[in-house]
């Protein structure tokens, strides 16, 4: 019997050590996901916090071309074919009356017979789609000519639609909404086969930001488009901010159409642009689901944006000019010939800076002044940016052709809104300070706009979420991203939405998977955690100068340490990026023993690919930094697209870059560097060879990798 109790005893006892040691391997469990789900989102946060310094450096940047088309003239009377030739590229591409009608695209335009891609014949059946599906599944391209015919005709579809589209639940039973695509044809293609083709019975949305950044912006065109006119009631496009030919000069897709596209990818971007415009703006389900791209403002006014001509509005990066900078154009003969401008003195505040001006009544009398004469008259004044608040200096006397008459600026402010906003927690409506357009909106600024017009719900795209959506303001925000892998392979998931009569959506999740598919959680967390770091490491070493500098504000006695929290201000001061750096601070820069922080080991990891030692420093790290406003710059003055600017356009073309940030970079400095990066001496610059040779690298192995 004393046996039989041991026994009992023994099994009790293990049973306790079996739950004791399941307690404690949940437990770790539990522990081991925390760790590596904090470590993905603060990659995620690292990866984002970036995205939106380059967007806001993108809107910095049309700021520059609006002072580059003011002054791009008188810099360059010289040479008026590059003036005007800059100014046809950075201007409105205006298609309209002289885009040649279907036939003369078939004339024009031969397709030989050693092309083995898709053929299309319009008006496109749905054959005609699965045709392009699978051509595109196997990569190959469609010919220049059938994309032009399907722009020209998509065009035509879109022009007929109202700029807030209204559907049922009624007929279809259930709505497929899409969020940004970002050129992944993968993603669209795994949309399809989980959820079926577009059709009368199965109706889609898909929500702005098809193209950019991903490397099949054309092909997912090309297949919306394609689907739209044979189900122009059953398959719904919404405009996003990418769709927009500025953007486009920033995040790819205009080279990927060049590539793609030599001969014919400026007239494709031409007519692309028109398409563009003509996207609907925002769809409304049921009276009661708004989907648009952006997001709201408190001054969002759906009936005003149903009402506009919104085909006005070419690029939201193009701010309509106010009414002290209204020009009459009608006098204007050409941009580089003799001229006349036209100045009305009564709208003008500033004082004008001649006698011959003091003169002019200010009753609202208008004189006309010839361009010889008078530019130099004219007194600079300051004007602030419509979405960054930004002061630059803008002569009030130069016309600048781009900007639309007819375009005001609350349409204008309207469609920046729809298109740029992100929701917040907070309540209230704030400037969106980190992407440098649109607003913060809180939950109160959606409750009412929601009350107002009698809605249920928002459903917007425009931000990259972990699981592929997100759910806010107690439920009255949906976010849908449908681009999986947007960062790094593993980054996040895509998703869409299913919403059925009853509008309560249903989140369908996917992840496209190609090499991480047979790696273990911890190396996929821990490559999207490495890559991110690497491009945080880039971003601080090209502003490696103004980190120093404040770096040594606490570092009086130059022992070359600063407290951790000194670091962390400094370096939130100078990046302005939102994230959470004392977090991060381990595994950006070495911590001695003492608790201090080496601070130019902030630094150690990196160094320029191919170093100019003849350049000054300060030059080297400012051609780092603006590296890709300046690919977009050259690719704007590359004429014929040739890869290839002579050294007197790099010349004119960095001297206005360096007056509008301006640097202290002299001459001889800009000289020296255009002379050093000519390699051949052929006078000609291989931007694209410039642009590698101030590429960042790492140094050595990351040492943070283990």
């Amino acid at each position: 019997m004393g046996c039989g109790i041991s026994l009992k005893k023994n099994q009790a006892n293990k049973s306790e050590r079996a739950i004791k040691a399941a307690v404690l391997i949940q437990r770790w469990y539990r522990s081991y996901m925390a760790r590596m789900e904090l470590k993905r989102q603060y990659a995620l946060s690292i990866f984002q916090s970036i995205e939106y310094a380059e967007e806001q450096a993108q809107l910095q940047l049309s700021n520059f071309f609006t002072f580059m088309l003011d002054h791009f003239t008188q810099a360059n009377e010289s040479n008026p074919e590059i003036s005007s030739h800059f100014v046809s590229i950075m201007g409105n591409y205006s298609t309209a009356g002289s885009d040649p009608a279907m036939t003369e695209y078939e004339r024009t335009i031969e397709v030989p017979t050693s092309y083995y891609g898709p053929r299309l014949c319009f008006p496109l059946t749905v054959a005609d789609t699965h045709v392009l599906l699978q051509a595109f599944k196997h990569r190959q391209h469609l010919h220049a000519r059938y994309v032009l015919q399907l722009l020209h005709e998509t065009r035509k579809v879109l022009q007929q639609m109202p700029n807030i589209t209204h559907l049922s639940t009624s007929y279809a039973k259930e709505i497929t909404i899409c969020g940004d695509l970002h050129g992944k044809l993968d993603d669209l293609l795994l949309i399809f086969y989980k959820n079926g083709l577009p059709s009368e019975e199965n109706p889609y949305i898909f929500n702005g930001d098809f193209v950019d950044r991903g490397e099949n912006s054309v092909e997912i065109l090309v297949i919306l488009f394609a689907f739209l006119l044979v189900y122009p009631n059953h398959l719904h496009l919404n405009r996003g901010n990418h769709e927009d030919y500025l953007m486009n000069l920033r995040y790819g897709f205009t080279k990927e159409v060049m590539k793609k596209y030599q001969c014919h990818g400026k007239t494709i971007l031409h007519l692309l642009q028109d398409v563009y415009s003509w996207l609907p703006l925002a769809t409304i389900i049921d009276s009661k689901v708004l989907i648009l791209h952006g997001g709201i403002s408190d001054t969002t006014d759906l009936n005003f944006l149903n009402l506009f001509q919104r085909n006005k509005l070419k690029s939201v990066l193009r701010p309509p000019k106010s009414n002290t900078e209204a020009i009459n154009d009608s006098q204007r003969t050409s941009l580089t010939g003799a001229c006349s401008y036209v100045v009305e003195v009564k709208k003008c505040s500033h004082i004008l800076s001649k006698e011959a001006l003091r003169s002019t009544s200010a009753s609202g009398d208008r004189r006309q002044y010839s361009k010889g004469e008078h530019l130099d008259n004219l007194c600079d004044r300051s004007i602030s940016h419509p979405v960054l608040g930004v002061q630059y200096c803008k002569p009030c006397s130069v016309p600048t052709p781009y900007t639309s008459p007819e375009l005001t600026a609350k349409e204008w402010k309207q469609v920046v809104d729809i298109l740029w906003s992100d929701p917040k927690h907070q309540n209230g409506c704030t400037p969106n300070k980190y992407r440098g357009g649109g607003c913060y909106f809180g939950p109160d600024v959606t409750a009412r706009l929601l009350k107002r017009y009698n809605l249920k719900m928002l459903i917007r795209s425009h931000e990259c979420k972990q699981e592929g959506y997100e759910v806010s303001h107690n439920g009255k925000v949906v976010t849908i991203f449908s681009a999986s892998n947007y960062y790094e392979e593993g980054s996040n998931r895509g998703a869409y939405i299913k919403l059925n009569p009853d509008l309560i959506p249903r989140f369908v999740q996917y992840q496209v998977r190609k090499s991480t598919r047979k790696q273990t959680l911890h190396q996929r967390v821990t490559t999207i955690e490495l890559s991110a770091l690497k491009c945080l490491r880039e971003k601080i070493y090209t502003h490696k100068s103004e980190l120093i500098a404040a770096f040594r504000k606490y570092d009086r006695n130059c022992t070359g340490k600063i407290s951790p929290s000194e670091w962390v201000s400094a370096v939130e001061s100078v990046l302005q990026l939102d994230l959470p750096w004392r977090t991060l601070r381990s595994r950006l820069v070495y911590v001695a023993r003492d608790g201090n922080v080496q601070y130019l080991s902030s630094f150690d990891d990196f160094e320029i690919k191919l170093p100019i030692k003849e350049v000054q420093p300060s030059l080297v790290e400012t051609l780092c930094r603006y590296k890709t406003d300046l690919e977009i710059i050259f690719n704007t003055i590359d004429r014929d697209h040739s890869g290839l600017i002579s050294i007197d356009e790099f010349h004119q073309a960095w001297k206005l870059f360096n007056l509008h940030l301006k640097t202290d970079l002299n001459d001889e400095s800009i000289d020296s560097l255009a002379h050093c990066i000519d390699y051949n001496k052929d006078g000609s610059i291989d931007f694209n060879e410039f642009l590698e040779a101030f590429h960042v690298v790492h140094k050595f192995e990351d040492r943070h990798s283990s």
